[in-house]
């Protein structure tokens, strides 16, 4: 290997292997490798090259190949096992020679013209478990592959392989369909689509290149962790870097609705990053910003710039391309909302925290969950509207709302076990129930499976704050806010009690006064005791006014139970209590 930085790249892997290789040879050796060189130049050779794929490396009964996309690999994939399959068919089962092959796509380590790493390695493990005469690929080609080919696939659940450190959710295609033939992007409209074109290095210094095409490889695998949109992978993106490109001709031979395009420049000792967001069907500009930054660590400059773009860009609140899908103009006139339509407008309903707009909420996401029986977040969102009816005191029965969520929490993981949002409901049901480091450990692996998600990092910062852990939750909570600069009100609401917890009363007056749209008890009672806390008298009596205007019959002891005010430590709790006793509010 050349010294220096290691060359890294993301790539989609073939790996393809002969079955019974050893019996064969065994009982005839020249038959067999004749029998494999015509293969190879008949079958294999010119499915490679329809499909663009490199094989990098042989051996005398496998092949490991890299392919343009994912959506190359798997047509080349189904293409060589349906030809394989009716030339086996005229032989005797003793002549027979069938391939197991495995794809997967990721990172994988660049050495002259070989390929090495884990994304080599999980591709060769998928084709050991793969059936005979079949294809085996992972859950992120499956993820990445969308609907683009007219292919159905049996998930087989999440797969323990040989030296990969984690678990591999693989599946199975079903060869026994139409011709893998790539669809339409049209076929693509169930959920928000997205290209990145390479980053353009303005520098003068052409070895700058390597800092931009690193941004636009790690946004790629940002995004492409939310499972609710279809990201377009690097390596049919990075064929137009260095080209002059129409972005209407991208978006259409890409299939994507979406194009995010930006450049960087550097100078001295700054950087400058831009990106934009364009609907690649119009042409209008959505989405715009501008980083700079000081460059004393070139590689976290890198990792702060990627986090805020994905966080603008994708989280379900205030996320540009949720916000955009939504308002495309083609919606207006048709109403004809699938799965994703239902889930946005119920978290617009959500999002402004009334109990009838919590019940329109459930209603929206019941219906997406009807349409898409695998959309997990439309479950952790039905589960969070029966948490928030006991949470927010707008439950009959507070025990069997909570049931609810759970019941959902769980049917979304069950779904969907790589959506982070079924865990990150499961963590609510758990804080709201007093199981403290289960709840934290479920919103752990919630950020494991996207770290980037503003919306799971927020309510994380909350449920560290319940935990005596306010100063973290805090930090935590910032984050969040950095990550998606167009946040809700909700995530000032929550904020607003993380100041409280922090005893920082000035700035917990300042977030909840603040707040526009939303009139919560919830928002007052911080807002009482804050004041109270301070010894503004006049201004807590004048919040608790407004409480028992919203809630009449509101008490200390009412609204202060495990569920509304799940604090874990007695001393926290009672720290609310004394100052809502302090600004009036009866026992």
């Amino acid at each position: 290997m050349t010294e220096g930085r290691v060359q890294r790249r993301l790539a989609a892997i073939l790996a393809a292997d002969v079955v019974g290789y050893t019996r064969l040879m065994g009982s005839d050796e020249a038959g067999t490798l004749a029998d494999l060189k015509e293969i190879r130049a008949h079958l294999i050779d010119p499915n490679m090259a329809e499909h663009q794929g490199r094989i990098f490396k042989t051996t005398g009964d496998g092949i490991l190949a890299e392919f343009p996309s994912v959506v190359n690999a798997v047509a080349c994939a189904v293409a060589m096992q349906r030809a394989m399959s009716g030339r086996s068919a005229k032989l005797s089962e003793d002549r027979r020679i069938q391939f197991r092959v495995g794809i997967n796509l990721g990172d994988v380590i660049v050495e002259d013209d070989d390929l090495l790493g884990d994304g080599v390695n999980v591709a060769t493990r998928l084709e050991g478990i793969a059936p005979v005469g079949g294809v085996m690929v992972s859950g992120t080609v499956r993820d990445h592959l969308g609907n683009r080919l007219e292919l159905q696939f049996d998930d087989i659940g999440e797969q323990i392989l040989k030296n990969i450190e984690r678990p591999v959710r693989a599946y199975a295609v079903r060869l026994d369909g139409p011709e893998a033939a790539p669809t339409s992007p049209a076929s693509l409209a169930d959920k928000p689509s997205i290209a990145l074109l390479p980053f353009v290095n303005m520098s003068d210094d052409r070895q700058q290149d390597y800092f931009a095409d690193g941004i636009t490889e790690n946004v790629i695998t940002g995004l492409s962790r939310f499972r609710d949109l279809s990201v377009i992978a690097s390596n049919s993106t990075f064929a137009y870097k260095g080209k002059a490109t129409k972005i209407q001709d991208a978006s259409r031979e890409l299939g994507a609705r979406y194009i995010l395009e930006g450049s960087v420049q550097r100078s001295k000792d700054r950087v400058r990053i831009t990106a934009q967001l364009i609907d690649g069907k119009t042409g209008r500009h959505l989405w715009a910003e501008r980083y700079d930054r000081g460059i004393e660590d070139i590689f976290a400059v890198q990792d702060d710039v990627t986090e805020r773009i994905i966080g603008s860009l994708a989280t379900a609140y205030g996320g540009r391309l949720l916000k955009a899908w939504q308002e495309r103009p083609e919606v207006a006139g048709t109403r004809n909302f699938e799965a994703l339509d239902y889930f946005v407008r119920g978290m617009e309903s959500l999002n402004r925290y009334t109990k009838q707009d919590n019940l329109r909420a459930r209603e929206l996401f019941e219906k997406a969950g009807e349409l898409d029986p695998k959309f997990g977040k439309a479950f952790a969102k039905l589960a969070w509207t029966h948490m928030i009816d006991a949470s927010d005191g707008w439950s009959a029965n507070p025990e069997a709302s909570l049931a609810c969520g759970l019941k959902y929490a769980n049917l979304a993981i069950e779904r969907d076990d790589a959506e982070a949002w079924g865990h990150y409901a499961l963590a609510g049901h758990c804080l709201f129930c007093g199981q403290y480091e289960r709840a934290i450990v479920e919103y752990q692996r919630a950020l494991e499976l996207n770290p980037n998600d503003a919306d799971v990092l927020l309510d994380y910062g909350s449920c560290l704050s319940y935990c005596g852990r306010a100063q973290e939750g805090l930090e935590t909570a910032q984050k969040a806010m950095r990550l998606n600069p167009h946040y809700p009100e909700w995530y000032i609401l929550q904020i607003g009690q993380i100041y409280y917890d922090v005893r920082r009363y000035r700035e917990a007056i300042a977030a909840l006064e603040g707040l526009r749209t939303l009139d919560t008890v919830y928002q007052h009672l911080y807002l009482a005791a804050s004041y109270a806390a301070l010894g503004s008298e006049d201004e807590a009596q004048q919040v608790i006014e407004h409480i028992l205007q919203l809630e009449p019959r509101a008490t200390i002891t009412m609204r202060t139970t495990s569920d509304m005010a799940p604090y874990k430590n007695s001393g926290d709790l009672e720290h609310l209590r004394e100052n809502l006793r302090k600004a009036g509010l009866r026992e």
